[in-house]
């Protein structure tokens, strides 16, 4: 089974979270973290290649907090899980033909390369916006 790590999803809960709140007050990292169910710590982590890609930024004070730096309906589902996951090939030899000696007499190379494009194209077709509109009916049915 190919499988995402925690990492992936949870920096895809608070990224959601994020845009539900956009050009709002920052919010501070415990408040994502008890909202979506992550630690503090391990949130922390998640956050911090999110903010070097300049997908975040934080604010400092006592309203201050994260923010999104860029508009929900600009990023995707695949720009969060390449930001904090890395590639989505399932097979090393497709970032790499070297890894594997028989890359080249491979006949299942294909396929591992059309995964890897199908799971690309549907988190592209998911901006942040769209998801935290799903996200805030969810809330609204459960207060």
């Amino acid at each position: 089974m190919i499988q995402l790590s925690t990492r992936v999803r949870y920096a895809a809960r608070a990224m959601i979270e994020l845009a539900v709140n956009y050009k709002k007050d920052p919010i501070q990292l415990h408040e994502i973290a008890c909202k979506q169910d992550i630690s503090v710590k391990y949130l922390e982590q998640i956050m911090a290649p999110l903010r070097a890609r300049g997908y975040v930024r934080t604010q400092k004070g006592s309203k201050g907090g994260y923010h999104m730096a860029i508009s929900p309906e600009k990023l995707t589902l695949f720009d969060i899980v390449e930001c904090v996951e890395g590639s989505l090939a399932p097979v090393s030899c497709l970032d790499n033909e070297d890894s594997c000696e028989r890359s080249g007499l491979c006949v299942t190379r294909r396929i591992w390369a059309n995964v890897q494009d199908s799971m690309a194209k549907e988190l592209k077709a998911v901006t942040l916006a769209e998801l935290a509109a799903d996200q805030k009916k969810l809330y609204a049915l459960n207060p």
